[in-house]
């Protein structure tokens, strides 16, 4: 009889081992073998889950759903259990929604409980499963992700030194004391001395002014950003005067791409403003800083023929938008825009587009957090500046001041440079447009 046991059991690990997954050289692939052993116990632990409630209510399974679930140990396929009657989630098992998706679904079922929303928010919350949601899951997303939120914006800053700072905001709707009234969301990214950039800060406010940039970036002072060499945003009065306060020492450049949009604003026609655009682009697209210099004044002389508007908010722009060319050559194309905060911002409205107009200001931040958080995380999974590229910062490396004017000879040759830059630009525009 123990014979008998002990052959069964011997065929059982046989066919086992057989059924394992093998490398092409027969070694067994361990990875893969765990990702199996984990998706079994995965569905084994969500069967046993819907069991329970069929037994108690004498329901039944109805087959299954699967669903992506990413793990350490690779991407598991579990197939989650269907009822006949009703529906059935392994809250404890696989997450429900995705860290910016549960902001959302707080927000949207916040909306739906005031009564506020609208045929096509409940269409939205409808989809996202928000009609199954009560008011104490609702409460607990929202909770989670605000603890989320303030671990992001409470985390010790002071012992990095962030030399490279970008300062922006966007506005989004939101609903308050109710009426529908646009709202500010004012971010701060850095990047700090390693080259890793982060979440600085972020905050909802009335409207861009100097007593809400500066309360703002006080806060961010306060939690330890020390060491900023540049900070780099659009040309709000109020910011600016705030940044001067703030970060006393620190160079301030004036966003190249902003720039360039407020000359093109001051054209009347369509033709004369991809004009004065492809005459300003040029500007920030050489590689040398006397090559830049000379492309802008010549910019300024050519945009006061056709624009004299846009000439003087170039030749009264100059020393701020060129203020990047007194850091390394290398960090110029970074330096020089915002499109680190232009491209959160567009994530941002993305996101935002679903909810439409915010319940609250609480709901409106707690969204954006999110967005920061996941956008931080990410960022930790790549630097911004390699090592080698900040040192330059520190080690006496940047280009040193020019020493008054260059000869004649050198200003004709920088001319004929600058000239060749803006012809070609211009005639670009030329074939694109007849094209």
């Amino acid at each position: 009889m123990d014979n008998s046991i002990a052959d069964v059991g011997t065929a059982d690990v046989a066919v086992e081992m057989a059924t394992m997954p093998r490398f092409e050289d027969g070694c067994i692939n361990l990875q893969e073998l765990l990702r199996q052993l984990a998706e079994s116990v995965v569905n084994e632990t969500m069967g046993a889950e819907a069991d329970q409630p069929c037994e108690a209510t004498h329901n039944s399974r109805n087959g299954y759903r699967e669903r992506r679930l990413t793990t350490c140990v690779g991407t598991l396929t579990p197939g989650i259990p269907k009822l006949r009657v009703g529906s059935f989630f392994p809250d404890d098992v696989i997450e429900r929604y995705q860290r910016v998706d549960r902001a959302i679904v707080a927000a949207v079922a916040e909306t739906c409980a005031t009564g506020t929303s609208t045929r096509k928010a409940r269409k939205i919350a409808g989809a996202m499963g928000i009609e199954r949601l009560s008011k104490d899951q609702a409460g607990a997303i929202a909770a989670s992700l605000d603890s989320e939120v303030e671990g992001l914006l409470a985390r010790p800053l002071g012992g990095l030194s962030m030399p490279c700072l970008w300062l922006d905001a966007t506005y989004l709707k939101r609903g308050r004391e109710g009426r529908v009234a646009p709202a500010a969301v004012v971010t701060a990214i850095g990047c700090d001395e390693s080259g890793w950039r982060h979440v600085l800060g972020l905050g909802v406010v009335d409207a861009e002014s100097y007593d809400s940039w500066l309360a703002f970036l006080r806060k961010v002072r306060e939690r330890g950003v020390d060491g900023v060499q540049l900070v780099t945003s659009d040309a709000h009065e109020g910011l600016r005067r705030a940044i001067q306060e703030t970060f006393q020492g620190a160079a301030w450049q004036r966003c190249a791409v902003h720039l360039i949009r407020d000359c093109v604003r001051e054209a009347r026609s369509r033709q004369l403003r991809r004009r004065v655009a492809r005459i300003v682009s040029p500007v920030f697209r050489a590689k040398d800083a006397e090559v830049v210099r000379a492309t802008c004044h010549l910019a300024t002389e050519m945009l006061e023929e056709c624009c004299p508007r846009a000439a003087r908010i170039l030749e009264d722009a100059e020393p701020d938008a060129l203020a990047y060319l007194d850091f390394p050559s290398t960090h110029w194309k970074r330096l020089r825009t915002n499109n680190v905060q232009e491209r959160t911002n567009r994530e941002l409205k993305r996101r935002s587009r679903v909810v439409q107009v915010f319940p609250s200001t609480k709901a409106l931040e707690r969204l954006v957090g999110a967005v920061m958080c996941d956008q931080d995380e990410e960022w930790q999974a790549s630097r911004y500046f390699s090592e080698k590229k900040m040192s330059e910062l520190y080690d006496g490396r940047r280009r040193p001041e020019a020493e008054g004017r260059p000869s004649k000879e050198r200003a004709a040759e920088l001319r004929l440079i600058a000239r060749k830059a803006i012809d070609a630009s211009l005639e670009l525009a030329d074939e694109l447009e007849a094209a």
